[in-house]
């Protein structure tokens, strides 16, 4: 049985990890909101993109002289396929990079994709074991920004990054940002996958994948079928590939940047939700160990009372 002090010492840890938990309950939430006004900005800026992309491609479609679309497709099933894994940096968030890893890994096997075509690129150190446990090699490792201040940065090494895996060809090996270079046999970048989970609300979210490279056709299709809302037909102020660069470059950071802050606001949803249950843990155990102190508590007075007592009588028969 415990002590009253055995039991004072545990009742005031636990109520130091309470407060301890609430003040990661409420940084999560802080963190939460200033991604959700980050999503509402980033979906503004891809809509101004695509109506660029719109009006570019609305330009080609009424074109007189035919414009091809500067893409290519590389054939399928031989080349390498560049994935770009998000995760996190920090702990306290429940299965958040097991469960990526885990839908990155049969997504990949889904799409015929083996190991041995594979360019990882990791970006959360404690995506790391979970990557080994499943004997998935790691060609990059990258650190999450602590704010949306360096998340800039990030995209621009994950830019080089991806630049690097595009023009392997004419070297040998992936200089990569990361401490490990790995020489890779294949000749061509067939897709570049970004893997991240997607914020859905306060406590939810979902793994994602979305095809960074090479651009969806039929997505492009759509935008040049579009309707255009206005009566007067998109103009030109410079030639039509160079514009139509410039607005792929910005939809390739876009994307980055989305996903960044898709996973940072997942991550700190998964945080919340593991602090909600650990407070209710804590919750249900110190009302449980309140309870044995209390009743430790009575019966020390009790068994001092009976003491007393006894005394007293033992004084009057005697």
């Amino acid at each position: 049985m415990h002590t009253l002090e055995t039991l004072q010492t545990q009742i005031r840890s636990i109520e130091e990890l309470r407060a301890v938990v609430r003040t990661m309950k409420a940084l999560a939430m802080v963190h939460i909101r200033q991604y959700e006004q980050a999503r509402t900005s980033l979906t503004d800026y891809n809509h101004t993109i695509e109506l660029g992309l719109q009006a570019l491609l609305h330009h080609r479609h009424f074109s007189e002289t035919q414009i091809s679309l500067p893409l290519t497709t590389p054939p399928k099933h031989h080349g390498l396929v560049g994935i770009i894994l998000f995760g996190s940096d920090h702990g306290l968030c429940g299965s958040f990079n097991e469960q990526i890893v885990a839908y990155a890994l049969a997504q990949l096997h889904h799409r015929q994709i083996p190991p041995d075509r594979r360019l990882v690129a990791a970006v959360g150190a404690r995506l790391i074991p979970h990557l080994e446990t499943a004997h998935q090699p790691i060609q990059a490792t990258f650190s999450l920004p602590s704010s949306l201040a360096g998340s800039l940065q990030l995209i621009q090494t994950l830019l080089l990054t991806i630049e690097q895996w595009r023009f392997r060809q004419h070297s040998d090996q992936v200089t990569a940002t990361s401490d490990e270079i790995t020489e890779i046999p294949h000749s061509y970048m067939e897709y570049i996958l970004l893997f991240y989970n997607q914020h859905l609300s306060t406590t939810a979210y979902q793994p994602f994948s979305l095809q960074l490279l090479p651009l969806d056709r039929v997505w492009l299709h759509q935008l040049e079928q579009r309707p255009w809302d206005s009566a007067a037909r998109p103009s030109l102020s410079m030639n039509w590939e160079p514009l139509f660069s410039k607005l792929i470059r910005q939809y390739l950071l876009i994307s980055l940047y989305r996903a960044t802050v898709e996973s940072l606001a997942s991550e700190n949803a998964a945080r919340l939700t593991a602090m909600q249950t650990a407070e209710k843990n804590i919750e249900e155990r110190l009302t449980l160990l309140n309870a044995e102190y209390r009743q430790q508590r009575q019966n020390t007075i009790t068994g001092e009372l009976l003491d007393i007592v006894s005394g007293f009588e033992a004084l009057k028969t005697s």
